[in-house]
């Protein structure tokens, strides 16, 4: 009997299947699908009802509502892009607004964390499920774990709520625009917190004072989006991040009757001249929003509110898409070569049949 022949060969059997399971478990984060924005890309809020805003928020990014047409507190509130009101535009960005949302939802869960606290947690890239509502109290960091093509999503069965000072930090590869939030009600932004990713909320979302998206949208179907103070700057970390479109909106609907010059959805002109810091609507002088505005062209940045202190916050660090993913090719290959030796090993030492 050749015992450890055949022993061997079962080793080596056995180390080349756990190549293989390890090569998967590798390449299984890095599968996740993209969704994808659309014409939805260059925006940075919208509302499927009311736009309303409380102070001055700055938006770097475009600003629409469909399909309803009512934005208000824009004076104070100032946005560096176009601002769309149930045109061609907004009706458009909110049906691939739609899609974005729906193809996030059907993606396999890889994790399920209902009725755990995202706060204090360090993840890494994959799907992650909540059955029904999801809270985060203190830090979440993101891991990207030096791929830039890492991909996190968040389904949440119901709302999400995050704390006052709550933070999203995103490392070693992570992008905010790869970070997806599907709300299957409403979120609330918490006083003072920073948030990271793209909130796609069904219902309505709410940023109470002070609650900044350095790197993100917020973005609801159906409902209301409500700033207080907030600033809220779309992605420019992906290179299929859209950069804002800058001035009116390129196609205004068709305005109901009843409205100044005959319109209805007043179409507001947000980009502020290169020579002062105003927004402007139909009719009259521009009102000023007080302040030095930032610049009217240009990509959008991240700039914190003055009330959210960011400087202990880890930064957003970008490395090239290489160590995941060779490592898990390499142990592909290992655990091929494993299994064609074992198999060699096993044929070549099997006991011949006796004549």
């Amino acid at each position: 009997m050749h015992t450890k022949p055949f022993g061997r060969a079962i080793a080596l059997f056995v180390v080349s299947i756990a190549s293989f399971a390890l090569a998967g478990s590798w390449t299984v984060a890095l599968a996740t699908t993209e969704p994808g924005l659309g014409t939805a890309l260059s925006f940075a809020a919208m509302g499927g009802s009311t736009v309303t805003n409380t102070g001055p928020s700055v938006i770097h990014g475009d600003l629409g509502v469909a399909p309803g047409t009512s934005v208000t507190g824009f004076p104070p509130g100032q946005v560096n892009g176009a601002t769309h009101l149930t045109d061609a535009v907004a009706l458009q960005a909110q049906d691939d607004l739609t899609t974005a949302y729906n193809s996030a939802a059907a993606e396999p869960p890889t994790q399920d964390l209902t009725g755990q606290d995202l706060g204090g947690m360090v993840l890494t890239p994959g799907v992650y499920r909540f059955s029904s509502s999801s809270q985060l109290t203190g830090p979440l960091t993101l891991d990207g774990q030096d791929s830039t093509n890492a991909v996190f999503i968040f389904q949440v069965g119901s709302t999400l709520t995050t704390a006052s000072s709550s933070t999203v930090s995103l490392v070693n590869g992570a992008q905010g625009c790869n970070v997806w939030w599907q709300i299957e009600s409403s979120a609330t932004l918490g006083t003072g917190s920073t948030f990271r990713g793209n909130l796609m909320a069904l219902t309505s979302i709410t940023a109470t004072t002070g609650a900044n998206v350095p790197a993100g949208r917020l973005l609801a179907r159906n409902g209301a989006l409500t700033l207080d103070t907030n600033v809220i700057s779309v992605p420019t970390d992906c290179a299929t991040s859209a950069a804002p479109s800058v001035g009116p909106s390129a196609s205004p609907s068709p305005s109901p009757p009843g409205t100044p010059g005959g319109g209805g959805a007043t179409e507001l002109i947000a980009a502020p001249p290169a020579g002062g810091g105003s927004t402007t609507g139909p009719g009259g002088p521009p009102p000023s929003v007080g302040g030095a505005p930032p610049p009217a062209t240009g990509p959008p940045h991240a700039s914190p509110s003055p009330r959210v202190p960011t400087a202990g916050l880890p930064p957003d660090v970008t490395t090239p898409n290489t160590g995941r993913a060779l490592a898990g090719s390499m142990f592909l290959i290992v655990g091929l070569v494993l299994a064609g030796l074992s198999i060699l090993v096993s044929g070549r030492r099997m006991p011949r049949p006796a004549l």
